[in-house]
Formats: structure tokens, C-alpha cells, sequence
């Protein structure tokens, strides 16, 4: 991502400068902290991503948001970071025509894969091409899953499930992370789905033979590890 730019507007200048040191190796952030400012600047066709705070002075995050989806005038990933956490507050936001919701506070590693998930999402991430953990690997261009030298097929929502454990090595997600991330917040499907695919997935894994595996940690999540870790608990 080092040829990416990204628009962060956020008006806590302590948080804002910290995540651009974080995230410089990364991509060039350009800060705005005035919402009016911050609007006009995402209006310049010159960014890949916003990262956006949505109680602003001058205009609110979420006024920005629908002004740039109803006049047409932005259409990249927009991430919004907030302190804002209830239920309407991130409906809103998506309803606006938000890609993603972030609540502060947040751990800076999850914003990284965050970003450079709508950055693959979108097509501006052109360096980040294959994802591959043990003996597997997926093409992020063409949606290939391979396992050692035999090609796999997966789709929808079971292969989106497989490419976030490889975005997310020896990191425990929750089913409700899970949930989120893949039917979204405003789904109307029962997180036990998450279940179902994970189980359609463990299977698919373990008869290609892969030498990796996906553990459940009793009350926390689930856990995608190399060879050598313990065996799943159940």
C-alpha cells in the first residue's frame, strides 16, 4: 500500500497524528479536522480510502457521508471511526453508505486489516495479491484456493470467511466478529450461521489435506493456527 492515500478526518489531533505514524509505512494520510474542510478535501478525487470520525465541528460525519453518496461525488471506501457504539448509530452510518464501522477505542492493528481489507475490497491495493498461510493459499485477483498442488473451489460467503482467518493468523474472532464482518449489522440471518460455515469450511480443509487448522476457543471464538498448535477444544 505505499502508493496509497488515504483522508483521515478526525478532530482529536492527538489520535489522528497517532494513527498516521502507525499506518505511514502504509499509506499517506492526509489529516482534516474540521468536517467542512474534511468534506471538500474528500470531494478532490486524490484519496483510495476515508477514515472518517463522525462528531466533527463545522459538519457531522454522518452529513459528510451523505452528501459525498447522494451527490455522486465519492464512491471509495469509506471506514468511519467513532465513539459513537449503539445499534442506530452504526445503522445509520451504513445506511449513509458506510464500507465500515469502527468503535473507538479500537486496537490499531484491527484498523490496519480494517483498511487493507477495503482496500482488496475495492481494487486499490494492488500489491497485496495472494494470501497464504501453511500449505494453503488463496489469490486475491482471481479467487483461486489452492491446498498444497490441488485447486479448491469456494464461494460466497464460505470462501469471504476463509480469506478473513488468512487476514487474521493466530488471532482469536468472535462469532459476533464474524457475523459483522460477513452478513454485515443489518442482516436478518442468525449468527449460528457462522456455525454452519465454519463447519462447511473445517471439512472442506481437512479433506484437502491442509496442515492447518481452525480451533474453537471455549468462550472467546475462533482461532486459525498453523501445524503444531493444540488440538481443537469443543
Amino acid at each position: 500500500m505505499t502508493s496509497t492515500n488515504i483522508l483521515l478526518i478526525e478532530d482529536d489531533q492527538e489520535l489522528a497524528l497517532g494513527i498516521q505514524r502507525f499506518l505511514k509505512n502504509d499509506a499517506t494520510i492526509q489529516i482534516e479536522t474540521n468536517g467542512l474542510s474534511g468534506q471538500v478535501a474528500g470531494e478532490t478525487g486524490a484519496f483510495d480510502l476515508v477514515i472518517l470520525d463522525l462528531m466533527l465541528p463545522g459538519k457531522s460525519g454522518y452529513a459528510i457521508l451523505k452528501a459525498w453518496r447522494q451527490q455522486d461525488k465519492l464512491s471509495l471506501p469509506v471506514l468511519i471511526l467513532t465513539a459513537k457504539d449503539t445499534l442506530a448509530d452504526k445503522a445509520q452510518g451504513f445506511d449513509l453508505g458506510a464500507d465500515d464501522y469502527l468503535v473507538k477505542p479500537f486496537h490499531r492493528e484491527e484498523l490496519l486489516m480494517r483498511v487493507k481489507a477495503l482496500l482488496r475490497r475495492s481494487g486499490h491495493d494492488v500489491t497485496v495479491e495472494k494470501l497464504r498461510l501453511g500449505n494453503v493459499q488463496v489469490d486475491l485477483q482471481t479467487h483461486q484456493v489452492t491446498v498444497g498442488a490441488t485447486d479448491l473451489t469456494f464461494a460466497g460467503k464460505e470462501y469471504d470467511l476463509l480469506v478473513y482467518f488468512l487476514q487474521n493468523p493466530k488471532i482469536i474472532l468472535t462469532k459476533a466478529q464474524i457475523f459483522e464482518r460477513l452478513w454485515g449489522f443489518d442482516s436478518t440471518t442468525a449468527q449460528t450461521v457462522v456455525e454452519v460455515y465454519l463447519s462447511n469450511l473445517r471439512k472442506k480443509l481437512k479433506q484437502a489435506q491442509a496442515n492447518l487448522t481452525i480451533r474453537t476457543i471455549r468462550n472467546a471464538g475462533y482461532l486459525l493456527e498453523q501445524p503444531g498448535g493444540p488440538a481443537d477444544e469443543n
